[in-house]
């Protein structure tokens, strides 16, 4: 069974369909299913949990993640200046601290798998990544003007520095897109330990089904998870 949050999303939906056509049973927490399809919605495999991640009690999270192999997170903050500037300003950070707590709470006899979707504007700082001056400068600007890219770096300095490499309850891996588009199949991709162009100046392109296809990979795929746990991939669609 895998938790998704954020599913309701142009890339967690995309998660959801790929882990069903696997045959895997997912669990999903929703405000509202309006934006999920028919055939999602009346699935056998997929249980819908109707409420905001953020609003659920400790007790109510730990309940929804017992018995769960895997959590997926898909949250991001709506390209709306409420969605931009207004609370919960680190929604993906808070849920991804809460649902790690959450895990940690149920005591699983084998370790959980956390996947965070995350950003290459966000750099793995466990490695020596090289980024010029200038983008520097523009992720320094970023930081300061726009509060969703630090959400989504504190998120993954959260996995990173708390629960870091050595967890006994939950491992984790944060898949970092380029420049998302919408595309109706899935194609070729590449999966890199870190950024080969400049998220800034030389932006990749990435689609959302690929992503979803690739984190479902690594909830259902051991030697994939073997691979890519604990670190940030870098997913670019082939050209």
């Amino acid at each position: 069974m895998t938790l998704i949050v954020g599913a309701s999303g142009a890339t967690g939906r995309l998660l959801v369909e790929q882990l069903l056509i696997r045959g895997e049973s997912v669990k999903i927490i929703v405000r509202t299913e309006t934006n999920l399809s028919e055939a999602l919605n009346s699935h056998d495999n997929l249980s819908i949990i109707r409420a905001g991640i953020l609003d659920l009690s400790d007790a109510e999270l730990a309940q929804h993640v017992k018995g769960c192999n895997a959590v997926a997170s898909c949250l991001g903050h709506n390209l709306s200046f409420k969605g931009m500037f207004g609370h919960p300003r680190r929604l993906v950070t808070d849920a991804t601290r809460r649902l790690c707590g959450a895990i940690k709470v149920t005591k699983p006899e084998v370790p959980v798998k956390f996947i965070l979707m995350n950003t290459t504007g966000n750099s793995n700082r466990d490695l020596s990544e090289r980024i010029s001056l200038g983008q520097r400068c523009v992720i320094w600007l970023l930081r300061l003007l726009l509060p969703p890219h630090v959400d989504n770096e504190m998120a993954a300095d959260f996995l990173r520095t708390e629960i870091g490499q050595n967890d006994r309850i939950i491992e984790w891996s944060a898949v970092r897109p380029d420049g998302l588009i919408d595309e109706s199949e899935t194609t070729d991709y590449e999966v890199h330990h870190s950024p080969t162009r400049s998220a800034i100046f030389d932006a990749g392109t990435t689609s959302r089904i690929n992503v979803g296809h690739f984190m479902a990979e690594l909830i259902t795929d051991s030697d994939a998870w073997s691979k890519w746990k604990g670190q940030m991939p870098v997913i670019y669609n082939k050209t």
